[in-house]
């Protein structure tokens, strides 16, 4: 089994402020996220990927649709991006305000979400889990960062960032890369 992770590409223009946002925000790619869609299309131009599973949000489809035109993205609920509860929205500083930097940092470092967000870590972690113990083909998943950062948790990794436009490759169960921009 060879399964490429993908985080979607760009939902802000250049030097728009940073917000949180999630599964609640249905955004589309802005130019430079097409453009990153694009640059991943021309990487992955010689796989043949054998089915494409997608958050159901349309930032990810539309990403999986530059990827692999060819293939119909499978609307996959355990890929959706975590939903920030009051945070939905909020520019970056505010959500810093209101859950403090310790949270924040706990988030990123173990995965451990800050109060009000809605995550589902164990659930998320057994469907990860599942997938790459009966997936089999070439696979292209579109996701979020932070419903891939429990990709490698199911692996006994701990998490890390997936920039958007980067991918990270699993093969048999095993990381080959991770944030990885081509």
């Amino acid at each position: 089994m060879r399964a490429i992770i993908v985080r979607h590409g760009n939902t802000f223009a250049p030097g728009a402020p940073v917000r949180r946002i999630g599964a609640r925000s249905d955004l589309p790619l802005v130019v430079s996220g097409r453009a990153q869609a694009v640059a991943l299309a021309h990487h992955f131009a010689g796989i043949s990927f054998d089915r494409c599973l997608a958050s159901p949000l349309a930032r990810t489809r539309e990403t999986a649709a530059i990827i692999a035109p060819h293939l119909a993205p499978e609307p996959t609920d355990w890929l959706r991006e975590i939903d920030h509860g009051p945070d939905e929205g909020a520019l970056e500083k505010e959500v810093v305000a209101r859950i403090g930097a310790d949270a924040l940092a706990q988030w990123n470092a173990a995965a451990l979400p800050p109060p009000g967000w809605i995550v589902d870590a164990p659930g998320r972690i057994a469907a990860w889990r599942h997938f790459f113990a009966t997936a089999s083909g070439t696979l292209l998943l579109v996701t979020s960062n932070g419903a891939a950062r429990f990709a490698r948790i199911a692996l006994g990794l701990p998490p890390a960032h997936l920039r958007t436009g980067a991918y990270g490759e699993v093969r048999d169960g095993r990381l080959i890369a991770w944030d990885q921009r081509p």
